[in-house]
């Protein structure tokens, strides 16, 4: 399954914005697992997902040619 990261913010800084073609890769769960041992800082920071737009609340079932954001923590006003 082909999946496309965004990130923002100070992740950019050790994840750049990126395809990758991910086997078992089916929900979001799984695949924050698989990006923080691919990216070992992801584990001490707290961030956000993104799936197709849409800010990820719970484990999401992901479909193909994803687009995922990894977000750092923000606020609005």
């Amino acid at each position: 399954m082909e999946i496309e990261i965004i990130s923002f913010g100070q992740i950019t800084e050790f994840i750049k914005h990126q395809k990758i073609d991910i086997a078992g890769i089916t929900d979001t769960e799984t695949f924050k697992r698989y990006i923080e041992n691919q990216f070992p800082a992801l584990k001490g920071m707290k961030y956000k997902l993104a799936l197709n737009k849409n800010i990820v609340q719970e484990n999401t079932e992901i479909t193909k040619k994803a687009v995922i954001a990894i977000m750092p923590p923000f606020s609005g006003g």
